[in-house]
């Protein structure tokens, strides 16, 4: 049998690659393989050589042998891309899975780093050997849902050229696969493919095709890899299954110049639109409150919102009282103060009233710092501190203070503990800038990562507001000095999270938000400065967020509730799931959209601030969860879990504290400018 595929070869190695020579010169760009599975038996694999047609001009794609299937295929130009598709039909019933790979140029693998959005950044060194990187192999290819957008890039440093696949079908298909590793027949229909890139024989290489396969390993829980998995699709006797991709060159300065381009390239085509929702803001905030009178708790310590680690089928109360992180325990309480009065609701003022005075008599540890994480039903309290807790704890405070105030009510005893608890902060403070991210009250370092240092810059900025008091804002100014040389400069956002050591989305967001509030704390150059620092770490944040809506098979509940995964986020290298972390980066992103010219960004979050609301729990639209307002947390839209229920579902225990804050400070939009006007 002969295959076929209409490629134009000649034109597009001679025009994308600038190559010049014969069809063999040319030819030595391009890979191609077919495997060919029997139920039961082990998948053959062809090599796929290419073939000038004489007649036409087009090429064709020749095994050593007759094979079941014809492939046929063409190319378009289109400015700086090449878009092409493949069919494959078959002469009788098949099940196949077809490989394409396409040389980056001359860049040489050791060279290049890559990016593979929402999962791969540089190299994925900051991740362990367990999850996916570096340490582990220099090629990989997984499965196109992994990935914010369905693209792959190479970017060779040595001269600044990328070369980005990007898949251009619609992927509106998914089908169940029994096992996860090794050679899988699907079940039904299914769009979904795979990408990747290759290290081959020193070069660099773009790898696609489908159905969807992971090499060398495939990640299915948190820091457990298992072997490859490659999938085989069904084709009867006469039917066909059409594929296009976009293969572009383009030319950056740097990292961070890559994945700005590839985000608003990736934005451009896509255009994702808002999700069209039938609720007001109005009837979401009243969903979301009815956690603050569910979950409130009352102890002889402490009172508290029970809103980490909940089972989603009963949300009962698991004795975790958690000042920031997952928990957000004060800025819950101010959101439900705010509203409490807006609405006239008493009880729900008497709740986070009593919250507050619980913290502010018992609260603390007789170092000044927040007794950040306790477990009630253990008898537990964690003496390790972290930057981030503390900090988020004291964000929330100011909000609480600063809202007082303009109520006329006056609380100098909690303004006492919080200069105590920034008086700390100073002096865990390092020369470079930075803040460890985890410690104990006497100060002796447990972890000295700098990852979680924008988290202090937020509080910091606002004290020097709130107090009126420059060295807090001499403070937060060195964090900005810290972000900048350490990570926005060398593009390398790290360990924000606390469960996580990994390239993740909340180190990047946190940058940029740090960068927001120094430019509102800031004039004339000083404030433009910023303002660029906070729009080149944006991109690398906006780059975990989903551009398009990854399918899910019948069965699986995130599908059968119509879940569209465009604009949320997802996590980390280590934990790929997404969630609806946003807290202010939409004000960012609409105040950086007016700063600097970039409608791309307010457009975007607007798809982020309709999307994420998509899972609300009310009567008649549980979406899952036991409870009214309990917003769940750990989303697993791709073959990866934390050990239970998988792709199209939750994981069992879930923390609603957090994505609670998150969606509510997304509702409540300027807050962070009206708090730093002058």
């Amino acid at each position: 049998m002969k295959l076929k595929i209409g490629f134009f070869l000649s034109m597009f190695v001679a025009g994308f690659f600038m190559m010049l020579g014969n069809l063999n010169a040319q030819t030595k760009t391009f890979k191609a393989e077919l495997m060919l599975k029997t139920p039961g038996n082990l998948a053959d694999s062809y090599t796929l050589k290419v073939k000038e047609d004489a007649q036409d001009g087009s090429v064709k794609y020749v095994a050593d042998r007759e094979l079941p299937v014809v492939v046929s295929g063409q190319l378009k130009e289109d400015g700086s891309a090449y878009v092409y598709s493949i069919t494959v039909t078959a002469k009788e019933n098949v099940f196949f899975n077809f490989k394409q790979s396409v040389k980056a140029g001359d860049a040489i693998h050791q060279n290049c780093k890559f990016l593979m959005p929402g999962f791969w950044y540089r190299k994925n060194l900051r991740s362990p050997k367990e999850a996916p990187s570096f340490h582990t192999s220099d090629s990989w290819l997984v499965r196109e849902d992994r990935l914010s957008s369905p693209l792959c890039g190479i970017m060779d440093e040595s001269t600044g050229n990328y070369y980005t696949v990007l898949r251009n079908d619609e992927i509106k298909k998914s089908a169940y696969a029994a096992i996860h590793y090794d050679e899988v027949i699907l079940s039904g229909e299914s769009d979904l493919g795979f990408t990747g890139f290759e290290n081959m024989d020193g070069n660099a290489w773009l790898s696609f095709g489908f159905p969807y396969r992971e090499e060398p390993k495939t990640y299915i829980r948190k820091l457990t890899l298992a072997p490859p998995v490659v999938a085989f699709s069904e084709l009867k006797k006469g039917e066909s299954k059409t594929l296009s991709w976009v293969v572009q060159k383009g030319k950056a300065q740097d990292y961070s110049d890559f994945v700005s381009k590839v985000w608003s390239y990736s934005f451009n085509h896509y255009k994702p639109q808002p999700v069209e929702l039938d609720y007001s803001v109005d009837m979401v905030k009243e969903t979301l409150s009815q956690f603050f009178i569910d979950s409130y708790k009352e102890t002889d310590d402490l009172n508290y919102f029970s809103g980490i680690h909940l089972h989603i089928n009963d949300c009962k109360d698991m004795g975790g009282a958690e000042v920031g992180f997952i928990g957000r325990v004060l800025l819950n309480a101010f959101f439900a103060l705010e509203y409490a009065e807006q609405t006239g609701n008493q009880k729900l003022k008497s709740i986070a009233n009593s919250i507050f005075d619980s913290y502010l008599k018992k609260g603390f540890s007789a170092d000044g710092f927040f007794r950040e994480s306790i477990n009630y039903h253990k008898n537990f309290e964690d003496k390790v501190l972290s930057i981030r807790r503390q900090s988020e704890g004291v964000y929330a405070m100011l909000k609480y203070l600063d809202y007082e105030k303009k109520q006329g009510r006056k609380h100098p005893e909690w303004e006492k503990r919080m200069l105590v608890i920034l008086d700390n902060f100073l002096k865990l403070q390092k020369e470079d800038g930075s803040f460890p991210r985890k410690f104990k009250g006497n100060f002796e370092l447990v972890d000295k990562t700098g990852g979680s240092t924008p988290s202090a810059t937020l509080p910091l900025v606002m004290a020097s507001k709130y107090f009126k008091n420059k060295e807090f804002l001499k403070s937060a100014i060195k964090t900005g000095d810290y972000l900048e040389t350490e990570l926005i400069s060398k593009a390398d956002y790290f360990s924000s999270t606390l469960d996580a050591n990994c390239e993740d989305k909340e180190a990047s967001l946190y940058a940029s938000t740090a960068m927001y509030y120094l430019a509102l704390a800031t004039k004339g150059k000083q404030h433009d400065h910023y303002v660029a620092m906070a729009k080149k770490s944006s991109y690398f944040a906006l780059s975990w967020y989903y551009m398009w809506d990854v399918p899910f098979a019948k069965g699986q509940m995130l599908g059968d509730l119509g879940l569209k995964s465009r604009g949320w986020g997802n996590v980390s290298v280590e934990n790929n799931h997404i969630d609806v972390f946003i807290f202010e980066f939409a004000d960012v992103l609409n105040y950086l959209a007016k700063e600097t010219n970039e409608p791309d960004f307010s457009a975007y979050a607007k798809v982020i601030n309709t999307s994420m609301l998509q899972l609300l729990p009310y009567q008649g639209h549980m979406c899952g969860i036991a409870y009214v307002g309990y917003y769940p947390e750990v989303v697993q839209h791709t073959n990866w879990d934390y050990g239970r229920n998988g792709k199209g579902f939750y994981n069992d225990i879930f923390a609603p504290g957090w994505t609670v804050a998150s969606l509510w400070e997304m509702l409540t939009p300027g807050a962070a400018e009206e708090f730093m006007k002058k």
